[in-house]
C-alpha cells in the first residue's frame, strides 16, 4: 500500500536512506549526502514524503514536489510531478518496488492534473538510466549544474541526467477512475455509468 509517510516513520525513512547511500558508494555512483531528520520531518509535514508498505513494513520511500526550478530551469513552467530520493529496502530487491512507485506516480500525477513525471540522477549511472527507460521514461540527456547553494551538495558542479514521462490529456473520467482504483473501490468502471 502507498500512503503519505507520518512522523512515526522518520527513523525507518532515515534507515532506508542510509542503506541507499551505502549502496551508491558500493556501486561507485555519486552518493547522496547524509539526509537529515529535520529535512524528512519537514517533507512529511508538507505531505511530500511517501512510503510503500508490504505487510505493514516500509519497503520503499521517496519524496515528491510540483516545482523543481533549480534543476529543471525553464521546463519547470510545465505541469509536472518531480520525484526525488527513491530508496528501497535491500531485503526486498527484485520485487519491482521502483516500478510500483512509478505506477503510483502515474495515478498521482494524473489526479493532480500534471502532464509529466520527472526525475533526475547525478552522474551517468547506466543502471538507473536503463531502469527508468524500461519504466517508460524518456532520457533527455545530461545537463551541468553549477554551484546552487539551495541544492544538496551532490548536485554542486555536477552532471545530472534528466528523465520525463509525458501523459495524455487528463480528463475528469480518468481522474475519477484512478481515484476509485487508488482507494480500492470495486466499481472503478462504474464511473462511466455515473456521468
Amino acid at each position: 500500500m502507498i500512503t503519505n509517510s507520518s512522523l512515526k516513520d522518520v527513523d525507518k525513512i532515515l534507515e532506508l536512506y542510509d542503506m541507499a547511500i551505502a549502496y551508491q558508494k558500493e556501486k561507485g555512483a555519486v552518493p547522496w549526502p547524509k539526509i537529515s531528520k529535520e529535512l524528512v520531518t519537514q517533507e512529511i509535514l508538507n505531505n511530500q514524503q511517501w512510503k510503500l508498505t508490504i505487510n505493514d513494513e516500509i519497503v520503499c520511500v521517496w519524496m515528491t514536489v510540483f516545482n523543481d526550478p533549480l534543476i529543471w530551469r525553464e521546463k519547470d513552467n510545465d505541469e509536472a510531478l518531480y520525484i526525488h530520493r527513491i530508496a528501497s529496502n535491500i531485503s526486498f530487491r527484485g520485487q519491482k518496488l521502483v516500478s510500483k512507485t512509478f505506477e503510483w506516480a502515474k495515478r498521482y500525477a494524473n489526479a493532480n492534473g500534471k502532464e509529466y513525471i520527472r526525475l533526475d540522477t547525478v552522474g551517468e549511472n547506466e543502471g538507473l538510466i536503463n531502469l527508468y527507460k524500461k519504466n517508460g521514461f524518456e532520457f533527455l540527456g545530461l545537463i551541468h549544474i553549477g554551484y546552487e547553494k539551495a541544492l544538496p551538495s551532490h548536485y554542486h558542479n555536477a552532471e545530472v541526467c534528466l528523465f520525463e514521462m509525458k501523459f495524455k490529456e487528463t480528463t475528469l473520467e480518468s481522474v475519477a477512475i484512478n481515484w476509485f482504483k487508488e482507494f480500492k473501490i470495486d466499481d472503478a468502471e462504474g464511473w462511466s455509468k455515473i456521468k
